[in-house]
């Protein structure tokens, strides 16, 4: 049977798409954070979401929303305090003293982060394959932020480790958060965690608010915050989530490694943001690392006969 184009070529595109935004808002985040805090940039990001999340809770279940169970619904809270808001909040500290492109390189070692999660859990056995991915995204990690060590740049080492946070918060938050998904799906864990996390975000961030000066801050910086929460963040994660449906899991996720490449070309060409060839070269051997990791999970054996 021939396909039809919204089958084979449209979810391509939108990944494709969904890749170019998230590469392209990178260096938007690091220019925000030069005319705003890192706690401010996350207190203004939650003045944002909540909408984005009763906007998707409605599209998704209209005015009737499913109820949680206590247990379960104080457990999406502090995986969402974890998960979304202090991963958000590491990221952009990180980010703030690091650069948009040693960000989009780290973040993206989070699949690492979660095998080995999975593994120390006991929940997963990691084949050799995925060791040896694990080793070699570990060694371009440390080739990749050496330079800096090596130049006694500390704060910007210190950026980058927390990166390498940020990575594995969200990785733990993947892990622990998936039988919840399971029980409820992924639009209502995202959409109620968003919302448990809103009230105590703001209020812990809220002097830093106070003391904002709101008419000093260039219009550009409300808009960017505006397009990544909801552009980035809201109808990229919508049209990933179509291109993951219509393409398959498999076929769409290797994407995910192009947004390093958009990241760093566009941090060069907007931002004069310079690196080396082995800062390129240490980046290739990370997500080389990361995807031999992530994909060199050993097949299961199909049985040559019934009753093999």
């Amino acid at each position: 049977m021939r396909r039809s184009p919204a089958s084979t070529v449209l979810p391509l595109l939108a990944g494709l798409a969904v890749i170019l935004v998230w590469g392209l808002n990178f260096p938007l985040q690091k220019a925000i954070l030069g005319q705003v805090s890192p706690v401010a940039n996350v207190a203004v990001r939650y003045l944002i979401v909540p909408v984005c999340a009763v906007l998707l809770l409605l599209w998704r279940y209209g005015r009737h929303w499913p109820r949680l169970t206590r247990a379960d619904g104080w457990q999406l809270a502090r995986l969402a305090l974890v998960g979304q808001a202090l991963h958000l909040l590491c990221a952009a500290i990180g980010m703030a003293t690091s650069t948009a492109f040693s960000a989009s390189v780290l973040l993206a070692c989070g699949p690492v982060f979660t095998l080995l999660i999975l593994r120390a859990s006991g929940l997963e056995a990691l084949s050799a394959r995925q060791w040896l991915g694990v080793a070699v995204a570990a060694l371009g990690a440390l080739a990749f932020t050496g330079d800096k060590l090596l130049a006694w740049q500390w704060q910007a080492s210190g950026g980058d480790a927390m990166l390498l946070v940020a990575a594995a918060l969200f990785s733990a938050y993947t892990v622990a958060s998936k039988p919840l998904i399971e029980r409820h799906g992924g639009v209502l864990v995202l959409g109620y965690g968003t919302l448990a996390c809103t009230l105590p975000v703001l209020l812990l961030t809220s002097p830093v608010l106070w003391a904002l000066d709101w008419a000093a801050v260039p219009h550009w910086v409300w808009w960017g915050q505006l397009w990544q929460v909801a552009g980035g963040g809201f109808l990229g994660w919508l049209a990933w989530g179509w291109a993951n449906e219509h393409r398959g899991v498999a076929r769409t996720a290797p994407l995910i490694y192009l947004m390093p490449v958009v990241a760093g070309l566009s941090a060069w060409a907007f931002t004069a943001e310079s690196f080396t060839w082995a800062k390129v070269l240490a980046a290739g051997v990370i997500l080389l690392g990361v995807a031999v990791a992530q994909f060199g999970a050993r097949a299961p054996r199909v049985p040559d006969a019934i009753g093999d």
